[in-house]
């Protein structure tokens, strides 16, 4: 169940001269693959399928919750920077000093939203789901959760660079801090969970299962010893989880050549595709 504070936003969001190419760039920030839309989702689904111990579900809903604030915000926002757009102007039909001045906006903010904020990105494609991550693996989900955070944080960063509207940068500072907290949060808990000494994910497939030869071997793919393979920390010494030694080797194919018999008779295919 989720509640709402009487239209109260987390934070002020001020805009001291709205910017209809701002609430462009603004829309990737709540409908795009970094946005508000997506972690709000990832983290309600993560919680909604946690099994397991009830803080991490708890820790889930609470920062679930915390980002539709954030849309919120940033919704307001967008409506601030379309206050006044040329095409809420009788004669901007007509003038074609109008027509170039609102050429970047979002034609879909003025005839489908009557300036208002959409679920979609900064190009206008409507978000899709498509990265909301649960996977049920609460380690693996923490990790997921400090990338997308990261992410999120590159474009509040962005997004600070491309206004000098002091409202505008007082807003993603706010936003820019809670993600520096977020991908804290996230690592905090993947550390609790048992960090590195709790991988490989999921750690209850027993590693004796696996092939010896290929858990820790970094693979080459060049030709001949004339491209020197990347080295780094992945290439040599003790493997990340402390439980291998990485190797580095050329990649050679090991297994026979793939062979699918012929066609089923069943199938729309040629005759000559089909058993003699």
């Amino acid at each position: 169940m989720f509640y709402h504070d009487g239209g109260k936003l987390q934070y002020h969001v001020k805009v001291d001269k709205p910017d209809p190419l701002f609430a462009k760039a603004l829309q990737q920030a709540i409908g795009g693959i970094q946005g508000e839309i997506r972690v709000c989702l990832q983290y309600l689904f993560q919680a909604w399928g946690s099994r397991g111990p009830a803080k991490y579900r708890d820790m889930l809903l609470e920062t679930g919750t915390e980002e539709m604030a954030h849309i919120e915000m940033l919704a307001t926002a967008v409506a601030l920077n379309l206050e006044g757009a040329p095409l809420e102007q009788e004669k901007a039909a007509n003038d074609p000093i109008m027509r170039a001045t609102m050429g970047g906006m979002n034609i879909q903010h003025a005839i489908t939203t009557c300036m208002a904020a959409m679920p979609v990105d900064a190009s206008g494609n409507p978000f899709d789901c498509s990265h909301v991550y649960a996977s049920g693996n609460v380690a693996a989900d923490m990790l997921s959760n400090a990338m997308a955070e990261s992410t999120g944080r590159m474009l509040a960063v962005q997004l600070f660079k491309m206004t000098d509207d002091k409202g505008m940068k007082d807003m993603l500072r706010f936003l820019i801090a809670r993600d520096t907290m977020h991908q804290n949060q996230w690592m905090a808990a993947w550390e609790e969970l048992g960090g590195r000494d709790n991988h490989p994910i999921p750690n209850n497939f027993p590693q004796e299962e696996e092939l010896a030869d290929y858990n820790y071997t970094f693979y080459t793919t060049a030709k001949d010893d004339s491209v020197p393979p990347p080295t780094g920390r992945w290439s040599e010494g003790v493997s990340f989880d402390g439980k291998g030694v990485f190797k580095t080797k050329p990649m050679k194919p090991v297994g026979g050549k793939a062979d699918l018999g012929f066609a089923s008779p069943k199938a729309a295919v040629q005759k000559g595709q089909e058993k003699p």
